[in-house]
């Protein structure tokens, strides 16, 4: 998800997403260390997409 999309998020539709994404990490992280995925990067990019979310959302934070 690009930043555009992100700021066209509510508040609540973004820490909705965030909660999803961060949850989604932690089993993507568990699955791997049990049996490696095909392609680890992935962890890597849900890692980076759960940091964007919470950089607009603490940006909005800071804009009020």
């Amino acid at each position: 998800m690009k930043a555009s999309e992100l700021k066209e998020l509510t508040l609540e539709e973004l820490t909705e997403k965030i909660q999803e994404e961060s949850i989604n990490y932690t089993k993507m992280k568990l699955t791997h260390a049990i049996s490696p995925l095909e392609s680890p990067a992935k962890i890597k990019e849900a890692r980076r997409e759960v940091a964007r979310m919470k950089t607009e959302l603490r940006a909005r934070e800071l804009a009020k």
